[in-house]
């Protein structure tokens, strides 16, 4: 970001008095800092300033530095799906919980965002995927996650059949409650908590995971994110499928879903000095032995 006049969006999902309050200090400190600030029409839709002016999508795309993000995880994954064809650099403030990828604490917004505009940032870049379902070999649904591609058995009793191939080449059939497909991103999501290994985001990796599998041989595995995963459903009663647990689609027996990497990649900019094993540390508690040993 250049130090010359921009256009900075601002983007919330969650309106409570707090995260209004937010938006303001936010827009009023862009503004005495001489840029402009527009908001994102959805979150210009549900605020009561009426002096800020509002952007879909595209007019982001094409004319903004970078969109900055109050709220949670769930916020940021939701507009960074939306923006990703755009390459628009995404700012994430912490008004959430554990804010994996809104890492800006609340309390120091406004010294690290002073910094940041004036180009004192570190970019890191992070993939998604997408995903495909064809029934009767007619693409039915497309959708594209940011942290994880999930197939489960749905509400129903039993279990589900799912049949695996990586590259063309047969993985495995599982019996099981469902499958999980994580980007490294998504690995400290629902992929950790059944069970998957956590991946540093600039690892080119996929992770699958078997979902409380019948066999306890069936273990996470790891592939390279240029491979193509391709997901029978052999048998199960009523199976779905959910992108990042904010897109869902109702499955059949014998729909096929066919996961891969995405085309474009989502830019984080961070504070200088973030680091990631930081962000792990902190979010998992890993120091806190530490601390009662101290």
């Amino acid at each position: 970001m250049p130090t010359t006049k921009k256009i900075f969006a601002l983007v919330a999902r969650v309106y409570a008095p707090n995260i209004i309050q937010s938006l303001d200090k936010v827009a009023n400190f862009l503004k005495d800092a001489g840029h402009e600030v527009v908001y994102e029409a959805q979150t210009g839709a549900n605020v009561p300033f009426q002096d800020i002016r509002t952007m879909k999508l595209e007019e982001i795309g094409a004319k903004a530095a970078a969109a900055i993000v109050l709220g949670g995880d769930g916020t940021m994954l939701g507009i960074a799906r939306q923006l990703a064809p755009y390459s628009v650099p995404l700012i994430g403030i912490n008004h959430g919980h554990l804010g994996f990828i809104t890492d800006i604490p609340l309390n120091r917004m406004l010294l690290v965002l002073d910094k940041m505009i004036k180009g004192r940032y570190v970019s890191e870049q992070r993939f998604l995927v997408e995903g495909t379902i064809t029934r009767e070999g007619e693409v039915i649904s497309k959708a594209v996650a940011f942290n994880e591609v999930v197939i489960s058995r749905g509400a129903g009793a039993g279990m589900i059949d799912l049949r695996v191939h990586v590259d063309g080449h047969f993985m495995y059939q599982q019996h099981s409650d469902g499958m999980i497909i994580s980007t490294p991103t998504g690995s400290t999501a629902y992929s950790l908590s059944a069970g998957g290994p956590m991946l540093h985001p600039n690892l080119g990796g996929i992770v699958l995971v078997s979902i409380a599998p019948h066999t306890l041989s069936n273990r996470p595995i790891v592939i390279p994110d240029t491979s193509e995963i391709v997901v029978d459903v052999v048998n199960a009663r009523q199976p779905s499928i959910s992108f990042d647990s904010q897109s869902f689609a109702n499955l059949q027996s014998g729909d096929q879903v066919t996961v891969r990497r995405a085309p474009h990649v989502v830019t984080f900019l961070h504070p200088v000095g973030w680091s990631y094993y930081d962000t792990l540390r902190n979010k998992l508690h890993w120091n806190e032995v530490s601390r009662k040993l101290d």
